[in-house]
């Protein structure tokens, strides 16, 4: 899991989220309630940029971000498997899950790219596994 999550709050513009993530060089923002950045509420996605805002021919710069974000928001508990959030990833079509704590309280996120650097390892772990049976 990533716990340094780039976020934009509501009331910013498509402009602002294009500028964050140039900055950042990140393909998603999750959208917040407010500055404190604690409570998740969407994610806007390049998919999202091209098909919700670009390809309605509408100038995108003024539109503000809760227009464009995708939602409901799936989410995680940190104590949610590798498996079960993967599970999740392919019957959702998402590639990225925000954690959330107990609080719903964003603490992280969790990506395909996430979830296969540790697949090599889970390989290993289940071949060991079989060659002691």
């Amino acid at each position: 899991m990533t716990h340094n999550v780039v976020v934009v709050p509501f009331g910013k513009t498509i402009l602002d989220v294009a500028k964050i993530m140039k900055k950042n060089n990140v393909g998603s923002i999750i959208v917040v309630e407010d500055d404190q950045g604690k409570h998740a509420k969407g994610i806007i996605t390049e998919r999202d940029l091209v098909h919700k805002v670009l390809a309605t021919g509408d100038d995108p710069y003024p539109i503000p971000v809760e227009k464009a974000m995708s939602r409901p928001l799936r989410v995680v508990r940190p104590e949610t498997s590798l498996e079960d959030a993967a599970k999740a990833m392919k019957e959702n079509k998402m590639k990225r899950l925000p954690v959330v704590n107990e609080k719903n309280e964003l603490i992280g996120i969790i990506s395909e790219g996430d979830v296969l650097r540790v697949f090599p390892a889970i390989i290993d772990i289940i071949e060991e596994k079989q060659a002691i049976l």
